[in-house]
Parts: C-alpha cells; structure tokens; sequence
C-alpha cells in the first residue's frame, strides 16, 4: 500500500482511543502493512521503560505491540504525569523535563510541539502507516490555542481524523455532532467520519441513528465495535479502571482473594493485570475507608505504584486503611511507591517537598527521594525464577535492618515483600511461586493453573482488537483514509463555520 496516516480521536476520554489505535495497528500489520502508533501528548500514570531506558505512556507500548513492533519514545514524545489536581511532571522523549502547574505548561507548548512534530516526522519517514492517538477530546475549545495531541497535529501535519464516541455512556450521536460543531472551519476539514464504540444492542435500532448522521454531517460513521469483556489493554489512568472488569466471581476456598489499594493518585496499576488473568484469583479495587473489612479479609493485599507517595500514604491514614494495614498478619505486596509506604522513614524533598515523613514501619528501610529518576529494565531472580523487570521512581530505598531477606532488589520480613520492580507479576512463573506461598500462609486450597501464559493472553486480546477492525468497520474506507487524506469538500457545522 502506499503510506499514509490517520488521528484517531475522541469524544471524550475513555471513549476508546487506546484500543480503537491499538485494533488498526494490529489489523494493519497482519496485511504486512508496516505500521507504528503515535501520540504526541499523553497524560497517564501508568508508564514503561523503552529497551534504551525511555520513560513512556504503556498504551503506545501495547500499540507497538500490537503493530509487532518495539516501543521508542518518538511513540509518545510527550508524557504528562499528574502528582495532583494542579501539577504534572514533563516527560519529553523519555526523560524528565520539569515539574509544572497547568498555567506554567503554557510556556512549554511551543518547544514541545516542535519536538512532537519531529517524532512524528522520524516515524513517517521509518513507516508505511503512523496511526496517531488523540487525548481527551479535540473539541475541548479552551485548550485548542497550545493544542499538540488532536487538531493541533492534524493541522500541522495534515493527518486525517476519525473521531470515536463512547455509545455505552448514552447521547453518542449528539456527542459526535457536537463535537464536530464545535471545530473550526479548517479543523471540520480534518474530521472525515465516525466510529462507535461499545455498542451492546440490537443493530437494527441503531441504523436509523446511523444514516442521520451521516445526512446531518456529510461524514460516514466507518463501523460499530460491539461492547466484549476484557479488552481492558494497559490502560491510561484510573477512570478506565471503573469499567476494566477487574473483580471476578465471589471467592470460595480455592480461589485466592486480592485487594489493590486505589489511592488518589495510583500509577502502573497494570502490575496487577497479570493477577486477573489467573484462574481462581479474585482481584478488587479498595478506594475508601468503607472498603476496611474487605482490606483486612483478603489473602493478600497490593500496595502499587504512586505518582504522589507522600500525599497517598496520608490518605491511607486519614481513610483508616493504614490502620487496617498495620492490623494484619496476612500477606501484603508493596510495589515502588508502595514499597515505599511500608518503610519505616521516606524523605522527601523532591516529589511533595515535604522533608521527612514517617512510613508504614513493616519494612526495615529508608527511603530517600533523588531529583534523578531511576529508569531501568531489571533482569533478577525470585523463587528460583527468572523475573524481568521494570523501574520508574525518584524515590531511593536502602534496606537497614537485620531479619529482612532480599527480594527483587527490595526486601521481605514474614508476609510483607518489598520491590521498586514494576511488571514481575507478568514472569509466569514467578508468579504462580509467589501466589502458591501467598496461599500456602492464607490457609487457601488455591493452586495456580500452571499453563497460563499473560504474554499469550495479551497477543490473544491483541488478535480480538483487530478482529473487531476486520469484522466491524468498512476498512476499504478506511483504507482509503489512510492512504488519501481527507475527502473535500465536506459540508462545515454552525458554530464552527463562523
């Protein structure tokens, strides 16, 4: 085919971007097609460390995957991590940049934008097909002016844009009509159709939706991607995790109950994806002090990852979760932030500022905050297993106190481990090791299945994402987007057309 590229866009977030990007790369690749995935801007706390030591969005990195392909940092040349409501620390081509409010971010559009474009451009010139990936809405019009992720880089580069709606949420017909309205005059230009995503229904009742949009936007609606159960792939942020299908049926005495705290500002919560893919496990989010009973009751509990470790071990004590922590004699996992909640000190002068605040105290440690951050792809052994590893963290952790055994570069004293290692629960083996000891002091009659391959389950759910491309959009259309551009001549909306 000849080259060409494609935005796909939004009506909101969470509408289905990641895995809508992630489907056509797969789909694309499968026809031979060499294709890369893109997305200039993306604002996530769940990262992953590139084999050359790049910090980036984990969303890009299955697209890669998906596209059979390895993840660089041109795929998400700008990553914005939120420590809270108000501030988000810069990471450009993989490395950290700045720590910034919303109205300092201003001041930083310009360069990145042009570091943005030229990822874009490296990609364009490596690739048959760059499929770039949207943030939030492109018709969020109070910040179209320093615009880099939607109309911004489709004007720029003059990509064409298919813009998804969420029908699962209801009013997607008036979101995608709304949506295109609301763009100017040449941005319109750029919206060349629609997609729905998440349809669970009769199709013939939607049909007649379909055909009006069309008429009333002059813009086709390219296919309609049925609702399917867990496809929930790396994904962006917490909000996703409301309707990823984490849970699972009630637990019996085989079965192995997990609870994962959620505090506000929880990262890399994809180390527990592994966890759901195991038969018999049973894995819920704990997000406020009425959850204490359940955190007290299960066979083991995950700390994960935090952007703001100091602010969320705060909101632990405040919900009584700490409490219910240091109450317990069954297992607990803490997981870089995590673990660093459950050392008996943490200094800090570089995330919160907060100087020296005490810890959980069940982990003979210190932690000192660097203004460098460690990013590496650790190899190492647990259990007599090979586990390969990532680490995303500012925060230091020294191990100071006799008793404690060595784990995955952390430490373990009795139920409680300790590891700045992200991603371990994916090594298979390793996994089932540690699951069968977590059971073993449980008391639970749970075995781990011992044929469950994570890596095998996630190309599977690859495969299921293009197949929903292959079977449920007009890719001959969509072909010819791609290769194309956008169609003229296409009729412009009020208010845009003013």
């Amino acid at each position: 085919m000849r080259k060409g590229t494609l935005l796909v866009a939004g009506t909101t977030s969470d509408a289905g971007k990641s895995v809508v990007t992630a489907g056509i790369c797969r789909w694309l690749a499968r026809q031979g097609v060499r294709v890369a995935p893109f997305k200039a801007q993306n604002m996530s706390l769940n990262s992953y460390v590139t084999a050359d030591g790049a910090e980036i969005g984990r969303a890009q990195v299955a697209q890669a995957q998906a596209a059979g392909i390895e993840p660089t940092a041109d795929m998400n040349p700008v990553l914005l991590k939120p420590g809270s409501d108000r501030r988000s620390q810069v990471v450009v081509l993989g490395e950290p940049l700045a720590e910034v409010d919303a109205m300092a971010y201003g001041a930083y559009k310009d360069r990145l934008r042009a570091v943005a474009l030229e990822s874009y451009e490296r990609l364009r010139a490596s690739y048959d097909v760059v499929v770039c990936e949207g943030a939030g809405s492109p018709a969020e019009i109070n910040l179209r002016k320093g615009d880099i992720a939607n109309m911004g880089l489709a004007r720029a580069a003059g990509i064409p844009v298919v813009v998804v709606g969420d029908i699962d949420r209801g009013g997607v017909f008036a979101s995608l009509y709304g949506t295109l309205a609301l763009l100017d005059r040449d941005d319109q230009a750029l919206v060349s159709g629609f997609l729905i995503n998440k349809f669970r229904g009769a199709p013939e009742l939607l049909a007649p939706g379909l055909d009006m949009i069309g008429e009333l936007t002059g813009r086709p609606v390219y296919g309609v991607l049925p609702w399917l159960d867990g496809l929930g792939i790396d994904l962006e942020d917490s909000l996703a995790l409301d309707n990823a299908g984490h849970g699972g049926r009630p637990a019996v005495r085989e079965s192995l109950r997990v609870a994962v705290v959620r505090y506000p500002r929880i990262s890399n919560f994809t180390d527990v994806d592994a966890l759901v893919a195991e038969p018999g496990v049973v894995v819920r989010f704990v997000a406020s002090g009425a959850d204490v009973a359940e955190l007290q009751e299960a066979d083991l509990v995950i700390l994960p990852g935090s952007r703001a470790t100091v602010s969320d071990l705060d909101w632990l004590r405040r919900t009584g979760l700490a409490a219910a922590l240091l109450d317990r004699r069954g297992p607990i996992l803490g997981v870089c932030g995590g673990y660093q909640m459950l050392a008996r000190a943490i200094h800090d002068d570089v995330e919160s500022g907060a100087g020296l605040v005490e810890g959980l105290g069940l982990l003979p440690a210190t932690v000192e905050f660097a203004p460098v951050k460690t990013l590496a792809r650790p190899v190492g052994e647990a259990y007599g297993c090979r586990v390969a590893a990532y680490e995303i963290h500012h925060g230091q952790v020294s191990v100071d106190g006799e008793g404690a055994e060595p784990f995955l570069d952390g430490c373990r004293v009795g139920a409680v481990w300790g590891t700045t290692w992200h991603g371990a629960l994916e090594n298979d083996d390793f996994r089932r090791a540690f699951l069968a000891e977590v059971a073993s002091m449980a008391g639970r009659d749970f075995v781990p299945a011992p044929g469950v391959s994570f890596a095998a389950l996630r190309e599977r759910r690859l495969d299921a994402l293009g197949d929903l491309i292959e079977e449920h959009v007009d890719t001959a259309a969509l072909l010819g987007l791609i290769e194309k551009g956008a169609p003229a001549g296409m009729p412009v909306l009020a208010p845009g057309a003013r």
